[in-house]
């Protein structure tokens, strides 16, 4: 193939990557949540290279289904899919665009990590979860888990409304 073939087909594929979306938090694309690392264009098709949220994550065998699909039925194909554990995710990975859409989907995104994760105090519990209804920083932790492992449960004290927010890690 040439280069600008090649060019052209990953660039296809990237695009088609914000239609797949994720099967936990339907609101954010694999794109979004920034787990693509990257679409390498081959004689025999298309390889893409995906670090998943955590290595435990019930959705990593989807999520590669649905990115294969989505690039073979764009005639993208044959599509196969690449983990790469290292370095691990981190949700300073997940896009201001996807921050934005779980925010609006009603779960409060993630703040950031520190600049150099490996000199970061963890914390077991985030400071200043804005509430994604109204913005009030007035909110309470209720559970440490929410509908996922990745989401913890708040509640608004100002709209009083309860929310999931998105752990930091």
């Amino acid at each position: 193939m040439s280069t600008a073939v090649e060019v052209s087909r990953t660039e296809r594929a990237w695009s088609v990557l914000d239609s797949v979306l994720d099967p936990e938090v339907p609101a954010l694309s694999v794109r979004d949540l920034g787990i693509i690392r990257e679409v390498l264009s081959h004689d025999d098709g298309l390889e893409v290279v995906v670090t998943p949220t955590y290595s435990g994550c019930p959705a990593t065998e989807v999520i590669a289904e649905s990115i294969c699909s989505a690039l073979d039925a764009a005639g993208l194909g044959p599509t196969r899919v690449t983990q790469r554990r290292a370095p691990a995710w981190t949700t300073d990975w997940i896009s201001d665009a996807g921050r934005t859409k779980l925010r609006e989907y009603g779960i409060a995104p993630p703040g950031q990590c520190a600049p150099d994760a490996a000199l970061a105090t963890v914390r077991v519990m985030a400071r200043n979860v804005a509430c994604p209804r109204c913005g009030s920083l007035q909110t309470e932790r209720l559970s440490a888990f929410g509908s996922t492992a990745c989401k913890s449960l708040y509640r608004c004290i100002a709209c009083r409304e309860p929310f999931e927010h998105f752990k930091p890690i």
